[in-house]
């Protein structure tokens, strides 16, 4: 099958490309490497520098596409309090580009990229689909818009658009050089270079991370799965929840605790019981297996 995929040279995006074409899919990338990597895109995919909110530029690259996923995206939440007006630029109309393309192409299913960020601070713990989103930055409304935007489409078009929430994703290729980085990159490049561990607030905070492999497997499944039709919100996470604290913890090293930062949520934990229902998915491994698959990728990546 002939698949696009936006933000292919991304963290998640790249590591979806390499199973797609593991799978013998032929591929197509757009990505316009503000936070992608060109070295990250796989050799055998057709790469396209373009950006999303530009339409005129990627609708002929949807042209005979059966299948889209769509996870570019300016996904840094301190960017998006700082400048809400060009994340929104990408986050919303790129996204909208997106969907009109896939529309006027005729492509089978369109997977959108959504985030946990859109439930903002719940009172109740696991997070599930039906509770009321609480976006608390212009990241989480920008992703929130999406969703909307998705459900509109399948109804008002006739295109099955499927939004997975995903949680706090990590693995190899994740970003450490950014001030925008991940906490797990964060930490490990801090504790590389002899730095303490920087934790906003107390570090009692918690979040779902979930490994990219698993990640993955989702994504492909909610491709594939014909128990969707279109319109439906899924959490992608562990299903577990872990301490900033207990993943310094695991990290060693010094501890620097700074002031909370502001738009960031508490506590996450997905309940995963829909993505079991309609995609058979199941996360394979632990947060610990997965924190030391990334420290060795880390240690070699310093190494060369």
């Amino acid at each position: 099958m002939r698949i696009l995929v936006t933000g292919g040279a991304g963290f998640i995006g790249s590591h979806l490309v390499d199973r797609l074409i593991k799978e013998n899919h032929k591929v197509i990338v757009i990505d316009n490497l503000t936070t992608g990597k060109e070295e990250n895109i796989n050799p055998q995919a057709e790469f396209h520098n373009l950006d999303i909110y530009d339409f005129e530029k990627i609708k002929p690259l949807f042209e005979k596409i059966d299948f889209v996923f769509h996870l570019a995206a300016i996904s840094q939440i301190l960017i998006s309090i700082k400048d809400p007006v060009e994340t929104s630029k990408v986050n919303i109309l790129g996204t909208i580009n997106v969907f009109k393309a896939a529309i006027e192409a005729k492509v089978k299913r369109v997977i959108f990229a959504s985030s946990s960020s859109v439930y903002g601070n719940q009172e109740k713990l696991p997070l599930k689909e039906n509770m009321r989103p609480n976006p608390v930055n212009p990241y989480a409304l920008q992703k929130l818009v999406g969703e909307q935007f998705a459900k509109l489409f399948t109804k008002l078009y006739g295109i099955p658009i499927i939004s997975l929430r995903y949680f706090n994703v990590y693995g190899p290729r994740i970003n450490i050089n950014s001030d925008y980085s991940s906490v797990i990159g964060k930490f490990l490049k801090q504790k590389a270079e002899g730095k303490p561990l920087t934790i906003f607030g107390n570090g009692e905070q918690t979040r779902d991370f979930c490994y990219i492999d698993d990640v993955v497997d989702a994504t492909i499944k909610a491709m594939k799965s014909k128990k969707l039709k279109g319109g439906e919100v899924i959490n992608i996470g562990s299903g577990k929840s872990y301490s900033i604290n207990y993943l310094a913890d695991l990290i060693g090293g010094k501890r620097k605790y700074l002031a909370p930062r502001e738009g960031d949520v508490k506590h996450t934990q997905a309940d995963i019981t829909l993505a079991k229902k309609l995609f058979t998915w199941q996360p394979k491994v632990s947060f610990e297996e997965g924190l030391r698959r990334v420290k060795e990728w880390f240690k070699k990546k310093i190494q060369n």
